[in-house]
């Protein structure tokens, strides 16, 4: 796979947490105030995308694409579909949630795109792992994990089960309008797997409350 790492401007306190999913390996997009996160997170980018209204033009030799700031994509959104024509694959999204709600929600869709296209999606912050599973694979949850949380993404999930956890369903239906999901968690040493026949589901895997 080739990975991609998308660094965008919301708030990172947890570097070292964030710094633990990603690699010299990678290849690294900043996204305008993602650039402010450049110094503590140890990584060079290999290409700079924005609109540069949270974060002064670079000078450098990096290469640079900047848009225009009225435009459909948002910066982070820009970034992933260049990467996509680059013949990257599997993607960690960080710096993507933050104060701005209706850009959180946004970048939270970035997940369901990929999903669509047959690519790997993971958000990173502070606290959590959020990745989304839908009826071609399942996703396996450890104990490390303080709590996981199961949410519709996108519509209704049908058949949804969850093994190996303290509150299990087997063929479960997810409703948009019930978030009965929020907040399971996994017996010490154990591991739970979690699965749907259709649909699609967040999983949002809690490592710590305290960034």
């Amino acid at each position: 796979m080739k990975k991609c790492v998308i660094i965008a401007g919301a708030e990172i306190k947890n570097h070292e947490w964030v710094k633990s999913h990603i690699d010299e390996n990678m290849f690294y997009i900043y996204c305008d105030g993602g650039l402010y996160h450049e110094e503590k997170l140890g990584f060079k980018p290999d290409l700079i995308i924005g609109d540069f209204d949270s974060h002064p033009v670079p000078e450098t030799d990096v290469e640079l694409i900047k848009l225009p700031t009225e435009k459909d994509d948002t910066d982070s959104v820009f970034a992933v579909k260049e990467a996509i024509k680059r013949g990257f694959t599997d993607f960690y999204l960080v710096g993507v949630l933050g104060k701005r709600f209706d850009h959180s929600l946004g970048n939270m869709a970035i997940l369901i795109m990929l999903e669509m296209k047959g690519l790997s999606g993971m958000i990173i912050d502070d606290y959590s792992e959020i990745t989304l599973i839908s009826e071609k694979r399942s996703e396996t949850i450890g104990s490390d994990f303080k709590y996981f949380s199961v949410l519709p993404a996108g519509g209704d999930a049908h058949g949804v089960t969850i093994e190996g956890a303290k509150y299990n369903v087997k063929d479960a239906e997810l409703t948009m309008d019930f978030p009965v999901g929020v907040s399971n968690e996994v017996p010490d040493g154990g591991s739970a797997i979690v699965s749907v026949r259709e649909g699609r589901l967040f999983i949002i895997k809690v490592k710590s409350e305290n960034a």
